[in-house]
């Protein structure tokens, strides 16, 4: 059954964690060197392509006794908190791989590929199967989440320096990290509680 409630705190907590994360960047270069619309349908399809993976992953976990579960996603959106506080700004530019013409498959292909390597196993992932582990609703915890990857994909492909000139990186990390500490909170609670 779908959940609004859920599909809104995965997008809340997807949306924060991907903002600083280098993937976005690396859309934001791609996207002022090719057509942005080319560059978004690579990276779309990357995104949908790991929440199926993370969406499948988190399913697994819902087979395992409910206790240990949320044991288990309270101390993964705890370690995923302390991931986002601890984390250093990169300064290193990623190279990334120029296509040599600006057709579409070209340009598509080169924003998939980036994608689909540099978020494999990212943090937004984890979240993602954890989220889908805590909710036991794949529909909901999906949607969310590629909408949240799309959205901050377009924002990095668009507009992302405009946003960092109002926001700053540091402010939108803390509140994806006391998002995620939310989270954490309330799987080790159902834990010992539950």
């Amino acid at each position: 059954m779908f959940s609004i409630t859920t599909m809104a705190i995965t997008f809340g907590v997807v949306f924060l964690a991907e903002l600083p994360d280098k993937t976005a960047m690396a859309g934001l270069v791609l996207g002022t060197r090719y057509r942005a619309s080319y560059v978004f349908v690579g990276v779309a399809a990357a995104f949908a392509v790991h929440v199926a993976l993370a969406i499948a992953a988190g399913s697994v976990l819902t087979l395992l006794p409910q206790r240990l579960v949320q044991a288990v996603v309270g101390v993964l959106f705890l370690a995923g908190a302390a991931m986002l506080l601890l984390k250093k700004p990169d300064d290193d530019d990623e190279s990334i791989k120029a296509p040599s013409d600006q057709s579409f498959w070209k340009v598509s292909g080169a924003g998939f590929m980036l994608i689909l390597v540099a978020e494999f196993g990212d943090l937004t992932q984890i979240m993602t199967a954890n989220l889908a582990a805590r909710y036991d609703n794949p529909l909901s915890v999906g949607l969310g989440a590629v909408l949240a990857l799309w959205a901050v994909a377009a924002l990095g492909i668009v507009g992302g320096r405009t946003l960092l000139k109002y926001l700053p990186l540091k402010l939108i990390t803390r509140i994806a990290a006391g998002l995620m500490l939310v989270l954490a909170g309330l799987s080790l609670y159902e834990a010992i509680a539950g």
